[in-house]
């Protein structure tokens, strides 16, 4: 028989949705929220030419601004005032959370409860405002410098004004999106942060779409090689929803107990652990490390004497870690391989949850608790994540084969799309459970009512 919550998900309907109007208020904030968002994104930080910097923008690609650029919705390409988007917030939060793992005190905090979570929080804004401050000045540094070659100045007026300027007008910006995300958070639906980073990423596949369909119609790209395309591309959709939905179960039973009626009954209960614990920070790792050589060679090598050891060295590690060269798929793999192990490792806390199961009496089946059970859950945790890694791996790699062989747009990226179907399906599960909410609450209502008639 299906439970009283799986009945009453199936029994959602437009009129349930319709009356409840605690959930569209949280809609229309989001929806809100995120259009001021993408308002924010064409607003440029003062002192910079918004035509000379396209042009060069378009001569900058291929390295991690093509990376960043999307997670920000096309904000870096225009250099707004949240150019850096909410990256700089995320990289402090894995920082604090790496941490808490690894550092004694910051251990002590965590377990403190609400009091240690709002001092680690604080640690993660404090962060977030030094990897701002110091990215801000030196992209300013270099937006100075910046096509200084091709006869094209991105800056009106560079100099110590313009520097401070900017720096102040990305620091801004990236802490009004934390804070954004935060208000999303708490009065919207689902998480703020990821919702922006999505919403990013959405607003460029209009364009995408657009270039592709017009790569066809004017036969720069063949119509089998795009419905190939399309169909890897759904495909690839559904294997993400497939696999993030998928866990192990692991079977966990307490201690006889004594019911209402005298009856010793023995409680079941499993511990779910998810295949891909560590989520999508392996991609975002991996990217970031592979693409920063290219990216040092864009942005400072091209005023560089090309003569110089130290250009000829970048110009090497350029050539070698291009998309699509068999290193960089190499190097690629095996990062995400092994920032999936370590963030997973860091996640999922074995000694901990061996020791919470031990305090309230449970155990698994034929495993005695404490260190034998902690033994047990890093077997079951190695041998997920093997599945986890070879997941991601296999959803990066495909698209990046495709974007070296075929020329397919960046923003069609594996990590893109585990981003965009992740939250998707996060924020569907946060609507259906306000709504299965707001059911149970009409419930309660209607057998007060009858209570008080008899």
């Amino acid at each position: 028989m299906a439970s009283a919550a799986e009945q009453l998900a199936s029994n959602i309907s437009f009129d349930s949705f319709r009356k409840a109007t605690e959930l569209k208020k949280r809609l229309w904030f989001t929806l809100g929220a995120l259009v001021l968002f993408r308002f924010l994104s064409f607003v440029p930080i003062p002192g910079i030419d918004p035509r000379a910097m396209a042009s060069l923008f378009n001569t900058q690609r291929g390295g991690v601004l093509d990376f960043f650029n999307t997670f920000s919705g096309g904000s870096l390409e225009r250099m707004s005032i949240i150019a850096l988007g909410i990256m700089p917030y995320i990289t402090a939060s894995i920082v604090i959370q790496l941490g808490a793992a690894l550092h004694e005190p910051w251990k002590q905090l965590k377990k403190e409860g609400e009091v240690g979570r709002k001092k680690l929080n604080q640690y993660t804004r404090f962060l977030t405002v030094v990897l701002t401050t110091v990215q801000g000045y030196f992209i300013a540094t270099g937006l100075e410098t910046l096509g200084a070659n091709q006869g094209i100045a991105a800056v009106v007026e560079p100099g110590m004004l313009f520097r401070a300027a900017a720096t102040v007008s990305l620091v801004g910006g990236t802490l009004f999106l934390m804070w954004l995300g935060e208000q999303i958070t708490s009065r919207g639906i689902g998480n703020g942060i990821s919702l922006i980073i999505m919403a990013g990423i959405v607003a460029t596949l209009p364009r995408t779409l657009a270039q592709l369909f017009e790569g066809g119609r004017t036969g720069t790209m063949d119509p089998l090689l795009i419905m190939t395309i399309v169909v890897v591309v759904i495909g690839l959709i559904l294997f993400i929803c497939f696999v993030e939905r998928a866990q192990r179960r692991v079977l966990v039973q307490y201690p006889k107990r004594q019911t209402a009626r005298g009856l010793m009954q023995q409680e079941r209960s499993h511990l779910p652990i998810k295949i891909n614990t560590a989520g999508v920070i392996p991609p975002i790792f991996a990217s970031s490390l592979l693409l920063m050589p290219l990216t040092v060679l864009q942005m400072a090598g091209g005023n560089a004497d090309p003569n110089a050891a130290s250009s000829e060295l970048l110009i090497t590690i350029s050539t070698y870690l291009q998309h699509g060269s068999p290193l960089y798929l190499f190097l690629y793999g095996a990062g995400i391989a092994f920032f999936c192990f370590f963030y997973t490792a860091v996640q999922f806390n074995s000694e901990e949850t061996a020791d919470n199961l031990k305090r309230a009496g449970g155990f698994v089946p034929g495993i005695r608790p404490g260190k034998a059970t902690e033994q047990y859950f890093d077997y079951v945790l190695n041998r997920i994540t093997v599945v986890g890694a070879s997941y991601l791996v296999l959803l990066c790699l495909i698209p990046e084969i495709m974007l070296s062989q075929a020329g397919v747009p960046f923003y069609l990226g594996g990590t893109s799309l585990l981003i965009v179907v992740n939250v998707t399906m996060d924020f569907v599960s946060q609507v259906q459970s306000h709504l299965i909410a707001h059911q149970y609450g009409d419930l309660i209502k209607k057998a007060k009512l009858k209570g008080r008639r008899r």
